[in-house]
């Protein structure tokens, strides 16, 4: 099955690597205001979902499903549920981090909820590209500036770093000692990262 590509309204400056990073058989799903990302993305809707608060309803020949107002899911976290629904496994995520700090971390949240569901998952922004690393271990190669660990739920256990400026062997970062942050892959390695207990996410900077 083809990949979900979940399009949100947060501003996005970098068109050019949202371009580069979608696939033409991937599945688009752009959630209210994400229409206006339309365009310059260069990708048609293959499924419209949104309440239309803050943009008009389109009324494309496009599948779309119109949310109410007063809800208890934001327009992109029901996307993703509805994705799920259809049995998608991969996604990726963009136009979901910007301005609005509590939809930005609601919107990592997406990224917990769909690894919690086996599923693999990324959030695309101008800056980073993030995703939740826990049963597996994730890899970072050197065209990346920094790399970062974040406990964003409960502390992690048996982290490890390997190929990197800060390695680490069977250590804890939790919510309240970020330790994690800015890390750098050796040149010409690709970094590991892996977790033996509990979860983090990992911000790549580019």
């Amino acid at each position: 099955m083809s990949r979900c590509v979940i399009v949100g309204g947060a501003d996005i400056e970098n068109y050019d690597r949202v371009i580069n990073s979608i696939d033409k058989d991937d599945f688009m799903i752009y959630c209210d205001s994400g229409l206006k990302h339309t365009e310059r993305i260069g990708h048609n809707p293959d499924l419209i979902i949104g309440d239309f608060d803050s943009h008009k309803n389109p009324h494309l020949d496009v599948e779309t499903i119109v949310l109410p107002v007063v809800k208890d899911d934001t327009d992109t976290v029901y996307a993703a549920k509805e994705a799920l629904k259809r049995g998608f496994d991969d996604y990726l995520l963009t136009g979901v981090i910007g301005q609005r700090f509590d939809h930005s971390m609601g919107n990592i949240g997406i990224l917990i909820m769909l690894t919690n569901q086996n599923k693999k998952a990324a959030i695309l922004d101008d800056w980073s590209k993030m995703e939740i690393v826990k049963d597996k271990p994730a890899f970072i190669d050197d065209s990346y500036s920094y790399f970062s660990l974040l406990a964003i739920s409960k502390e992690a256990k048996g982290v490890t770093i390997k190929n990197a400026k800060y390695e680490l062997s069977d250590g804890r970062i939790s919510p309240d000692y970020q330790y994690g942050v800015s890390n750098e892959v050796t040149p010409g390695k690709l970094a590991e990262v892996s977790v033996s207990e509990g979860e983090l996410l990992l911000v790549k900077v580019f």
